[in-house]
């Protein structure tokens, strides 16, 4: 009897741990969409048809970070541009391109010297400018001149964005510092704005990479997905869920939003036991292993009807210094090469290395129905900037 009461005992232990754990890293938001995802994620391929993977990397970029001096600001950016070509040297996908990295960059750290930097290795054809905002207790007249004054300038100054050829309106995707899009803490920090959706789509935001979240309070419920969120401007957290980008689909409500994998590292256990969140977050403390190339892609994130386009979008914060030597160097060298190894063999799997606006592009031809390789639709609606060299490039002033 004493054995059972202790055996009981354990079992108790066990179960208010794993509830503790559950709860402390906010997997209950999410949990029941990951046990109910699988007849989405596994819908069957056609035997024959070769699959794609559409790889696209995303950097919450921010030379800022922790507000260093402003020589240490240089030094991250440098760091990109110095190593970034020699990581991608003799890498090339399915189309011949090398791998390309989608830098999201905080308009409240705007520097031009900075985003000089940066437009040079784009027109090498290795990244693209995209739109990263931390804001707080804003309205949706502080959000909306925040939005046009750095999209504008990336546009005007940079050359760094596309423009909609009717509405004048720079086009951008966007990811919301501190995980918070349309005010989803539930502490209410981190934004302010409960009408954020509609605010990002009237500014000249077409699609949304923020997700996923976990282990933040602000993670959706919706996961592994590609959909579309209609905005409650009296509610926060509208994109919490959403109808999925379907082939023959139509856009429906305010944005298209692209997730990451989200799941579990069953082979990496916390103590032994308790499995740690894949959330596609690349650093140094998780590394970029090919066991986590291989889950990104069995997750079998696509548009409802195109399962052999395999969406992966990872991220990662790059100008932290404790993970640049993973995110330049060996680790991540590591991981493009056991993508093209296995999944580029031009039969069964073709890779295709993708900014996040090709990513949208591609998801947008799978929704319209389109067939052959997705390499193909990378400039379907939103075109690529032409990067031109500003008179005023590299004239700034050193800013203290």
């Amino acid at each position: 009897m004493s054995f059972l009461l202790a055996l009981v005992g354990i079992l108790l232990a066990a179960i208010v741990v794993l509830v503790l754990f559950v709860r402390q890293r906010n997997i209950h938001l999410w949990l029941r969409a990951y046990l109910r995802q699988d007849w989405r994620a596994k819908q069957p391929v056609p035997a024959g048809t070769t699959k794609h993977v559409i790889f696209c990397f995303v950097d919450h970029y921010e030379p800022q970070w922790k507000q260093p001096s402003y020589e240490v600001e240089c030094q991250r950016v440098q760091r990109w541009v110095d190593d970034y070509p020699k990581l991608c040297e003799g890498l090339r996908d399915a189309d011949g391109r090398q791998p390309i990295h989608s830098y999201f960059y905080p308009g409240e750290e705007y520097r031009p010297e900075h985003l000089d930097k940066l437009v040079a290795l784009c027109r090498m054809g290795l990244g693209e400018i995209e739109i990263h905002l931390h804001h707080d207790k804003d309205t949706e007249a502080g959000l909306r001149d925040k939005l046009r004054s750095f999209t504008r300038t990336l546009v005007d100054r940079h050359d760094a964005l596309p423009v909609d050829p009717k509405t004048g309106l720079p086009q951008w995707a966007f990811i919301h510092g501190n995980w918070a899009l349309d005010n989803a803490h539930p502490d209410g920090v981190g934004c302010g704005v409960d009408n954020e959706l509609i605010v990002l789509r009237e500014e000249g935001c077409y699609v949304d990479y923020t997700l996923p979240a976990a282990p933040d309070p602000c993670q959706t419920s919706t996961i592994n997905s590609i959909y579309y969120a209609t905005d409650d401007p009296h509610h926060c957290k509208s994109h919490d869920t959403g109808q999925r980008v379907k082939v023959g689909g139509q856009a429906e409500g305010d944005l298209m939003l692209i997730q990451g994998p989200l799941g579990f590292m069953w082979r990496n256990r916390k103590f032994g036991l308790i499995p740690r969140i894949e959330n596609g977050d690349v650093r140094t403390s998780s590394p970029p292993t090919p066991e986590r190339v291989d889950q990104w892609i069995e997750t079998g994130v696509h548009v409802e009807g195109k399962p052999e386009w395999v969406f992966v979008k990872i991220h990662t914060h790059g100008t932290q210094e404790r993970d640049t030597d993973t995110l330049l160097g060996t680790p991540m060298r590591r991981a493009f090469e056991h993508l093209l190894s296995k999944y580029n063999d031009g039969r069964e799997w073709q890779t295709h290395f993708v900014s996040a606006r090709e990513m949208y592009n591609i998801a947008k031809a799978a929704e319209a129905g389109l067939g052959g390789s997705p390499g193909q639709y990378r400039d379907l609606l939103i075109q690529r900037p032409a990067y031109r060299v500003h008179p005023d490039e590299g004239s700034y002033a050193k800013v203290a």
